[in-house]
């Protein structure tokens, strides 16, 4: 039996790269998940179908999470398609082009914010306040909040916030069986990561990995459905470092 059958799933920024991986492990665990995306119809649907070919229930919903209401609206379509909540992943981000700080905007400052811990922010908060009892919470950080990038002010602080969210998360919502972790991958094969660096800088982050590559998607996915399952019940308030250990 799937170990995720009857459970009713969250998923934030799920169509591609992480989200993607974490979508499709989730659901081929048995979970029902809903997922969010910002601009890719055509990658949304494709990450649908690919769950339906095997055998998951898997919906999009069009939602920008720096938009204002968005997060709210993402739990409420959600919990009116699932009928309940068992687990929340907060994977969404937004970053800005690599930049001193003294050059970065307000503007791109409080969108970075918004999408990365504000969206978390009310997503948890939501959950609670509706989870099920015994449910799971993972939040998704990053590597630089332990070796923060220069030219990475805003993306470093909203990461460094989630990551409070969850601690304090944890210890509230303990005595109720709910379980809340983080999980920072480090340097993962995605297109935006590859969009952001030169071969080069992808050498040296493979240099720099004692497991002498870079992180796959489904490595982290497979961490969040480790956290998300009844093996991770013991887990709670946890920073799980899924980066081949760089830090």
């Amino acid at each position: 039996m799937a170990v995720l059958a009857g459970k009713a799933a969250v998923v934030t920024g799920g169509s591609r790269g992480i989200g993607r991986a974490i979508v499709l492990r989730l659901a081929r665990d048995g979970a029902q998940v809903v997922f969010n995306y910002a601009r890719s119809r055509d990658a949304a649907d494709e990450v649908v179908r690919q769950a339906e070919k095997e055998g998951g229930n898997v919906t999009a919903v069009q939602l920008d999470l720096a938009e204002p209401g968005a997060a709210e609206e993402l739990m409420a379509a959600a919990e009116r398609r699932l009928g309940g909540l068992d687990i929340l992943v907060n994977n969404a981000a937004t970053n800005i082009d690599v930049r001193p700080l003294a050059e970065t905007t307000e503007a791109e400052f409080d969108r970075v914010m918004a999408v990365n811990a504000k969206s978390v922010f009310l997503t948890v908060r939501h959950a609670a306040r509706h989870m099920r009892d015994g449910g799971r919470i993972v939040n998704i950080s990053t590597l630089n909040t332990v070796r923060p990038a220069p030219g990475n002010a805003p993306y470093v602080a909203s990461k460094g916030a989630l990551e409070q969210l969850t601690l304090v998360a944890s210890r509230e919502l303990g005595p109720r069986g709910i379980t809340v972790n983080a999980v920072s991958p480090g340097a993962t094969d995605t297109d935006l990561l590859r969009a952001a660096n030169t071969p080069e800088g992808l050498a040296r982050a493979v240099a720099v990995t004692p497991l002498g590559r870079l992180g796959r998607p489904e490595d982290v996915a497979d961490v969040v459905a480790f956290l998300a399952g009844p093996d991770g019940r013991w887990l709670t308030g946890q920073i799980v470092r899924a980066n081949g250990g760089i830090i």
